[in-house]
């Protein structure tokens, strides 16, 4: 299946790109804009609306296939990728990607991705461009092998077809009471993110957070089913540290008395401190994982910032500096690499979450479950978007959907080419 044409359209991301460094310095909201000035190098403002870049692969039958390039809502943050600009990462693509597909053999996920993803003049390109591609290409080898997605993440990974349902974790935004009321009466996995991004969020010694963590509990006993017990993961952006200290002692210490508060529940504290490099980050996060594992708590951390490529995701599990880490699928490009990074993670007994950002698209997201599902994930995000009904539909339909087709393919098999 050679693809014979390539069309780029630029596109909407499903939020917004923000600027970490300048909110966590403490500027002022106006309504849904931020006030002041950005810090972060590419960022004119500090919040601009999520931009993508749509490749569609033209196939040797007419068929279309499609993928989505952009980055992350907190962009150039924690190492990661700048600032996602579409009319650069178009022109680098007309560039160097479309010449790179054309007349290539789809059929093959893996060996495709490959020859599309060969190092540029010494430098490896843009991770959104590794990202986009990626899903067309995945995308174009289902459709020759008249299969779903994840069927060719088993075969060309030698992995069986999974049975098990991929838990969803939902984020709240900012609107958190209202967006924790619906992940609650919809009876979401895992919940709700809570956005803890500026010491307002966080308070003086963490108080307004635990507050938080409280409240949320409750409020699942209050309206919940009677059986309900979701997974709490809170999303602190660093604040521990920032607010307690960088030790691992204290942040232990804290993230303890937070779980102690709500004793019930599975308890995910992600990003609880930015130590400023990648191995200070392994180093520091695995301490803090031997002092709560040897507490027996039920508290578990995750890794985000920092940790971003494949490479990124072998150090922390293979030095067990984290519970679960999440996998952030723009950053680390090619979405073969996602898969990669799930099997890394459960080599090494470590949690695998596939995630994500906001700012991504109904398509990206879809192709994420289908990894997510072939890989069998511990958990994967709920995207697009800042809301809980949107993401939750897209991504939770479509694994409904693709679990459907592999309960009839275990019946009936089909050959995948």
């Amino acid at each position: 299946m050679q693809i014979k044409d390539v069309i780029l359209t630029p596109g909407h991301g499903a939020f917004f790109y923000d600027d970490q460094a300048a909110i966590r310095a403490g500027v002022g909201q106006d309504g849904f804009i931020y006030v002041g000035d950005p810090v972060t190098p590419g960022f004119q403002s500090i919040r601009v609306p999520a931009a993508c870049l749509s490749i569609g692969l033209v196939l040797a039958d007419d068929t279309i296939v499609w993928g989505d390039m952009m980055g992350v809502q907190y962009s150039g943050a924690g190492g990661r990728d700048p600032l996602f600009h579409a009319g650069q990462i178009m022109d680098l693509t007309s560039e160097v990607i479309v010449p790179r597909l054309l007349n290539t053999d789809s059929s093959h996920f893996l060996d495709a991705c490959s020859r599309a993803f060969e190092f540029s003049e010494g430098e490896r390109l843009p991770l959104s461009i590794e990202y986009g591609v990626s899903q067309a290409l995945l995308s174009a080898a289902a459709h020759a092998a008249r299969s779903t997605m994840a069927e060719v993440i088993c075969a060309e990974f030698g992995l069986p077809l999974p049975q098990r349902r991929v838990p969803i974790y939902c984020q709240s935004g900012d609107a958190r009471e209202v967006n924790v009321d619906k992940m609650i009466l919809k009876s979401v996995d895992v919940l709700p993110h809570g956005l803890i991004n500026s010491r307002s969020k966080f308070g003086a010694d963490g108080h307004t957070f635990i507050d938080f963590v409280r409240w949320v509990a409750r409020r699942v006993r209050e309206i919940g089913q009677p059986e309900y017990s979701p997974v709490l993961h809170f999303d602190v952006y660093g604040w521990i540290g920032l607010e307690i200290g960088l030790n691992p002692q204290k942040i232990s210490d804290f993230i303890s008395k937070v779980s102690d508060a709500v004793p019930e529940f599975t308890l995910n504290i992600e990003s609880p401190a930015d130590f400023g490099s990648t191995q200070a980050q392994v180093d520091n996060y695995a301490q803090i994982v031997a002092i709560l594992d040897g507490r027996g708590s039920r508290a578990r951390i995750v890794v985000d910032e920092r940790c971003n490529t494949l490479e990124d995701v072998r150090l922390f599990a293979e030095a067990k500096a984290t519970h679960l880490v999440q996998i952030k699928t723009p950053d680390v490009g090619s979405i073969a690499d996602t898969a990669r990074a799930v099997l890394i993670c459960k080599e090494n007994n470590v949690g695998a979450y596939v995630g994500g950002s906001c700012s991504e698209t109904d398509v990206s997201a879809r192709a994420s479950v289908h990894v997510s599902v072939a890989s069998q994930a511990d958990m994967m995000l709920a995207k697009p978007g800042m809301g809980v009904d949107e993401g939750l539909t897209i991504v939770g339909n479509e694994q409904n959907r693709l679990l459907a087709v592999l309960k009839r393919r275990r019946t009936q098999p089909h050959n995948v080419a």
